[in-house]
């Protein structure tokens, strides 16, 4: 078809429907020609995900102008693309948003709000009450930021069902604490909430089609700032599980935040915890931008997500929990510290710092993820993304449906 520009390599071809949404005038098209239903759902979601513009700031006009809209294809699942849409355009929201207006808060805000409307609950921990309540973690990494640290806890679903916790890393702006980062470093520090934006999505992908599960999702919420209180290099920290951990880097403060909430997600005994962060620039000088990075103690769950994500132009690419690289997190005064000697090995030696804080790796995985896409690409805007959300979302209805 004319427009549709050429396949990028490894695609299926089907996100080059995207490219049409954009070039052609505004009004309303339909697809002539068989399609497979799978081929159907892809041309619809690619249509669909180019429309997406984030226009919150910018005035009237831009934010009214009309696109090119598709008829749904016959055989297309639109259930199943609305839930797509709808969670992939909630996870672009919440990067896309500045840290001015998506603080830990605000994150909290939009998560209650996500929870309530699949008819969910929610609770908050805030600040000071995150050490009663025994999250000392995560108080430590967001105690010197004016916006209080936050523990956000939702819930969905029947509660005999299959247990799944999904853990997302919340660090709404990220300036390194003491150890800080350069100011280049600083500039899209607003999607170090990618992990709980896309968790988000998830989720809202599951309630959309009401999956038979008992679903959990974990958000630690907090803005790792510069002050007089802030959490120093050297310090040693208590975590939930009992464990210390040396800072040996107020920067490698997202593992931090995640052991609180994955040693309580672990306590809940579900069947499977899935996690996701924008953890390393270890995992994106591995792997590149666009393929987020999988450790589990499960092959058949990699090979699962690995699969899935070939399928749906969703890609992950699996990378191992090589154990004697723990040796590299070594303290002396503490149990770990949360960086490792040496440059090497940083996405598994951050995945391998997570691992003591949940009970069985065969029913756990971490994706590292970087949560933006840095130009724009077919169905893809430049900007906030939830990468492979699609593929999860396969695997586990696939798993519990």
């Amino acid at each position: 078809m004319l427009g549709l520009g050429e396949d990028v390599e490894g695609s299926s071809g089907y996100w080059a429907f995207g490219t049409l949404a954009m070039a052609l005038p505004a009004g309303k098209y339909r697809i002539e020609g068989d399609l497979t239903p799978a081929q159907a759902d892809q041309a619809a979601l690619a249509w669909a995900q180019a429309a997406y513009r984030f226009t919150r700031y910018q005035g009237k006009d831009d934010a009214a102008r009309e696109t090119a809209r598709l008829c749904l294809p016959e055989n297309a699942d639109g259930k199943a693309l609305n839930g797509a849409i709808k969670g992939a355009f909630l996870a672009r929201d919440l990067i896309n948003t500045p840290a001015s207006d998506m603080g830990p808060e605000e994150l909290a805000a939009a998560a209650l709000d996500l929870a309530k409307e699949f008819g969910g609950t929610g609770t908050v921990i805030v600040g000071d009450d995150l050490l009663s309540a025994n999250y000392p973690a995560i108080h430590a990494v967001g105690r010197a930021s004016v916006r209080a640290p936050r523990l956000i806890d939702l819930r969905w679903g029947p509660a005999d069902g299959p247990r799944l916790t999904l853990v997302g890393k919340g660090v709404c702006f990220d300036t390194g604490g003491l150890d800080l980062k350069p100011a280049a470093g600083m500039l899209k520090m607003k999607k170090d909430m990618g992990g709980a934006a896309t968790v988000l999505g998830l989720a809202a992908m599951i309630m959309s089609a009401e999956l038979p599960v008992s679903l959990r999702v974990l958000i630690p919420a907090v803005e790792n700032a510069v002050s007089g209180n802030a959490y120093r290099p050297g310090d040693v920290l208590a975590t939930r599980k009992g464990l210390t951990v040396e800072v040996g880097n107020t920067d490698a403060e997202g593992r931090i935040v995640l052991c609180d909430a994955l040693a309580e997600a672990a306590a809940d005994d579900p069947e499977l915890i899935i996690d996701i962060a924008t953890l390393t620039g270890a995992a994106r000088v591995a792997l590149g931008p666009d393929l987020p990075a999988i450790f589990t103690g499960s092959d058949e769950l990699a090979a699962a997500l690995q699969q899935r994500g070939a399928a749906l132009d969703d890609p992950v690419w699996r990378m191992p929990l090589y154990g004697p690289y723990m040796e590299r997190l070594k303290s002396k005064v503490a149990d770990f510290n949360n960086v490792s000697e040496g440059a090497f090995g940083g996405a598994i030696t951050a995945a391998l710092f997570m691992q003591n804080f949940v009970s069985d790796p065969s029913r756990w995985l971490h994706m590292d993820t970087y949560g933006w896409n840095d130009k724009d690409r077919p169905g893809r805007p430049a900007g906030g993304e939830g990468l492979a959300m699609r593929a999860l979302f396969a695997v586990i209805s696939e798993r519990y449906s």
